[in-house]
């Protein structure tokens, strides 16, 4: 004890002090991890012509981002006027799909289709919707050159006919206000073409049942004030029913397009049709039609009744398909448009 006293003593004087401990050495940097680019060619999906090369595209870029960069070298083929797939055959690939997620090796073809141009959704559903809502209006008011010149300006005298009127510009006023502030659409665009088949239909459809639904010699319905009042019910009903599948709707996609869920029955009574039917916005159109005709008692009325129920049916048998190949779980119970029945 007195050997390591006189130690420490020793080394005080000396003025040395004890070695310090030793700091751990810092670990070295990491290495920035590589990325594997991938290499794009795209094709003409009829020609097989050789349109671009992109090179170095990073993994994460979407199928978006690919058809920029072709925008890029090409002004006149615009994102939305293109269409990209794996296959010539194959089914076109969605914007927000992942580079890397597909399945491709890092050298991948993609097979161009060009759309030809391109209408935004709510545009086409604007001009088809204000154009039956004003042409119903010209008749309604029995402009001039429409019916007699004595008859120009004048009003029906059926009461049926001014309530025909207002649950005409009803329904298509709910479409246009929907159009602006409900609807949330999938797709932005669709091929111009298709306005003028849209308004073709709908614009000639509403003159041809407003001409004859606004006659100076239009006849009330058989069963008189009974039938109508009946009628407008289903009438009014339908349409509460459809807005609000359309509100129920545009709650699921608030969350974006990548987060598809399926549709069910809310706290709103007019929701609980989903237990029974996948597209129940139609059914609802269906019933509005329906109740219209009845109304009326126009065989115009009822031709649109008819071709409008076979192209929604179409529509609702498409969506049903898609539900049940995207969701395993998807309720087996329900009928495309009509419940256990079509």
């Amino acid at each position: 004890m007195d050997t390591l006293a006189l130690e420490a003593k020793v080394a005080k004087n000396d003025g040395t002090a004890a070695p310090a401990p030793s700091k751990p050495r810092p670990k070295p940097p990491k290495k920035a991890k590589r990325i594997v680019y991938f290499e794009v060619e795209i094709l003409h999906i009829k020609t097989r012509e050789k349109l671009m090369l992109l090179d170095k595209v990073e993994p994460t870029a979407t199928v978006l981002d690919i058809k920029s960069m072709f925008h890029k070298s090409n002004p006149h083929w615009y994102p939305a006027r293109q269409s990209l797939s794996l296959d010539p055959k194959g089914k076109p690939l969605r914007d927000e799909e992942i580079l890397q997620e597909l399945p491709v090796g890092t050298t991948t073809t993609f097979y161009f289709r060009d759309l030809g141009p391109q209408i935004a959704w709510g545009t086409v559903f604007l001009v088809e919707c204000i154009g039956p809502l004003v042409i119903y209006l010209m008749f309604y008011f029995r402009l001039p050159f429409i019916y007699a010149h004595k008859y120009e300006f004048t009003a029906s005298k059926h009461l049926v006919v001014h309530i025909a009127c207002i649950c005409h510009s009803f329904h298509y006023g709910k479409r246009i206000l929907e159009t602006l502030f409900v609807h949330r659409f999938s797709h932005g665009t669709m091929p111009m073409r298709n306005i003028f088949k849209n308004c073709f239909f709908y614009w000639c459809s509403a003159a041809w049942m407003a001409y004859y639904i606004n006659h100076p010699l239009y006849t009330p319905p058989y069963y008189g004030e009974k039938q109508v009042k009946a009628a407008l019910g289903i009438f009014l009903f339908c349409q509460l029913g459809s807005f609000s599948i359309h509100m129920a709707l545009r709650s699921l996609k608030l969350s974006g397009p990548k987060n598809k869920k399926i549709p069910y029955p809310t706290k709103n009574p007019f929701t609980w049709i989903f237990v029974l039917v996948s597209c129940p916005n139609y059914t609802y159109e269906l019933g509005s039609w329906l109740g219209f005709t009845l109304m009326t008692q126009c065989v115009p009325v009822l031709f649109f009744t008819v071709v409008g129920f076979i192209q929604m049916t179409v529509w609702a048998k498409g969506k049903h398909r898609s539900y049940l190949k995207e969701f395993k779980e998807y309720p087996t119970l329900r009928s495309p448009i009509l419940p256990f029945i079509l």
